[in-house]
């Protein structure tokens, strides 16, 4: 697969990050460039000039795993940037999924009672189940009432990432919107350095760069990252401001969805607000039935 703009922006961003004093080298006199040098960085991976040259091209198809390894320390890249240069490297090779089975339809996960079930053990917690596109296809109870600002009235399926871009409620619903909005946009990179043939991605990517400047600036980062754990602060309409800690959890079932398990630190004020929303949402379930 030709991925070579993606390839060439992910080094040379990588590359503009870094400074000579960074990796243990002197700066000099005359310097033009703001990062390392092409040749500082070969000089640190232990190949070429020429070679690295082609590889920030994007000619990355071919190269070895110890090359790959060898860029990847003299970039100081973390975890989730190597594993990306990574799939950038086997998509170059053909090999866009990385190895990793086939994925499910979206549709039969959804459809699939058992995990429904799953959602609705997690009676005090937040439960959602998300797929690679951050479109929410289920939830329970309390993830209803938490997501109410995402999910709406229905139609249209809900989506994280537009609901951040595209909807003035996000800037009230998240009190750390910029960091949102930059771990939203990084995560979706990181996705599409897996499958770069995912239309409904590249779709999802090319509508929000159309109609958010902030968007397509940090799409422009290449910055990557996982989501997996951490903790986030929220205001939510209802309850107020909330302090949830998260956790991810990969569903096996159907590779490239995950479960999304927001909860509150055990007696703290965030703990009685999640409370007092579950209440509530318990009460409209109620009103609704």
């Amino acid at each position: 697969m030709d991925n070579q703009p993606e390839v060439r922006e992910f080094l040379m961003s990588r590359r503009a990050k870094l400074t000579p004093e960074l990796v243990g080298l002197s700066s000099g006199p005359n310097r033009r460039v703001a990062g390392l040098r092409r040749s500082e960085v070969a000089a640190l991976a232990g190949v070429s000039v020429e070679y690295y040259a082609k590889l920030e091209r994007g000619a990355i198809a071919g190269a070895s795993s110890s090359v790959l390894d060898a860029i990847a320390r003299a970039l100081q890249l973390d975890d989730t940037e190597r594993t990306h240069l990574f799939d950038l490297a086997r998509a170059a090779d053909g090999i866009p999924l990385s190895g990793r089975p086939r994925r499910r339809s979206a549709k039969s996960a959804v459809t699939r009672p058992s995990l429904q079930w799953a959602l609705d053990t997690f009676s005090g917690a937040i439960a959602v189940v998300l797929d690679q596109h951050q479109n929410i296809l289920a939830t329970n109870e309390l993830g209803r009432a938490f997501y109410s600002p995402v999910i709406g009235d229905g139609g249209r399926v809900p989506n994280l990432a537009r609901f951040q871009f595209l909807d003035p409620a996000s800037r009230d619903f998240y009190p750390d919107w910029d960091r949102f909005a930059g771990m939203c946009v990084a995560i979706m990179r990181t996705r599409a350095g897996r499958d770069p043939n995912d239309k409904g991605l590249q779709d999802l990517v090319g509508e929000l760069s159309t109609r958010s400047d902030t968007f397509r600036q940090l799409w422009g980062a290449h910055d990557v990252r996982t989501h997996g754990a951490g903790t986030k602060r929220f205001n939510h309409p209802v309850v107020g401001e909330l302090t949830l800690a998260y956790e991810e959890l990969a569903i096996t079932a159907d590779p490239g969805l995950g479960m999304l398990i927001y909860t509150a630190e055990p007696g703290s004020p965030s703990a009685e607000r999640l409370q007092l929303l579950a209440s509530w949402a318990a009460s409209s379930a109620v009103v609704e039935s």
